[in-house]
């Protein structure tokens, strides 16, 4: 629980504030920006809620957030907040919220599939919260469970073992270490069925990967994002735990793959015509080359 005590002196005077426990993960200026800000190391609030669409995307961000760094005065009914997740990105796409500390407020993302198409799909792991548990059962619950590196992988035990669910991870990162089900190895592509492949890029991490549904959905874990600063898609050059040269040379595979959708763990989410993501694509390839 956010504590009045350690508001941070940026934020502006009102109800909902920001603690000095904040991470600085970037969830809250994703859900709510007319309200949070980055300010530096920290976010927060900028401009308190003057609608109430804006109070809701200001509680949903409350809500999320993975160190509960989000406080308010007074008190506010959050059920609809927590109601509004999973989250529609698009078609049957969605964002979980409830974003772990484990990930450091990584996002994950939830394909809602029939069962006949293969079931739904929760890209990495959000918190284990009882109300989005029974809010992904009342969707479908999950089939698999695609980890795209280690540090984003939190409660995934809990969720194979409350959905019965396989976990699709790649050995470098430690797959067999976790207990998870389906272990890919080497960097070729893997078919998961029809519409989802498996894209080992080793860079982030050793074992990290990508899927893509439907060539379509790019989820991305912490390899490419977008960047609201540069207008470009973009790579984390100062979490390059494994190497940046690898994590370069295999961003150069997407340049064969088509899609529209670029859906981080980290970062910023952004559609584009798939000609539009091959332009980004290769400007940010040039850059990442040209960035020691």
């Amino acid at each position: 629980m956010a504590s009045v005590a350690q508001r941070l002196p940026e934020n502006v005077a009102g109800d909902f504030y920001v603690d000095a426990t904040c991470i600085d993960c970037d969830a809250c200026r994703q859900i709510a920006p007319a309200t949070f800000r980055d300010h530096g190391d920290q976010s927060s609030v900028y401009r308190q809620p003057a609608t109430e669409e804006e109070n809701v995307r200001a509680l949903m961000a409350l809500v999320a957030c993975p160190t509960a760094s989000i406080g308010t005065l007074t008190h506010h009914d959050t059920r609809a907040a927590v109601d509004a997740y999973p989250a529609r990105v698009s078609e049957n796409v969605y964002f979980c919220g409830f974003t772990s500390e484990a990930s450091f407020g990584a996002w994950s993302y939830l394909i809602v599939r029939p069962e006949s198409e293969g079931g739904n799909v929760l890209v990495d792991s959000p918190r284990f919260a009882s109300r989005l548990v029974k809010r992904i059962e009342r969707l479908g619950g999950v089939r698999q469970m695609f980890l795209t590196h280690a540090d984003d992988i939190a409660d995934h035990a809990k969720f194979a073992a409350r959905f019965n669910c396989t976990r699709v991870m790649h050995a470098a990162d430690g797959a067999e270490r976790y207990g998870v089900e389906r272990v890919v190895a080497g960097e070729a592509e893997v078919a998961l069925d029809g519409e989802l492949k498996v894209i080992p890029v080793p860079g982030h991490t050793r074992g990290h990967m990508l899927l893509l549904y439907r060539d379509k959905y790019l989820f991305t874990g912490d390899h490419l994002a977008w960047s609201p600063a540069r207008e470009t898609l973009t790579a984390f050059r100062s979490v390059a735990w494994y190497s940046w040269a690898e994590q370069t040379r295999s961003m150069e595979k997407l340049l064969s793959k088509r899609f529209e959708w670029v859906l981080p763990g980290h970062g910023r989410i952004h559609s584009d015509t798939a000609e539009g993501m091959q332009a980004h694509l290769r400007r940010c390839i040039e850059w990442m080359r040209n960035t020691k």
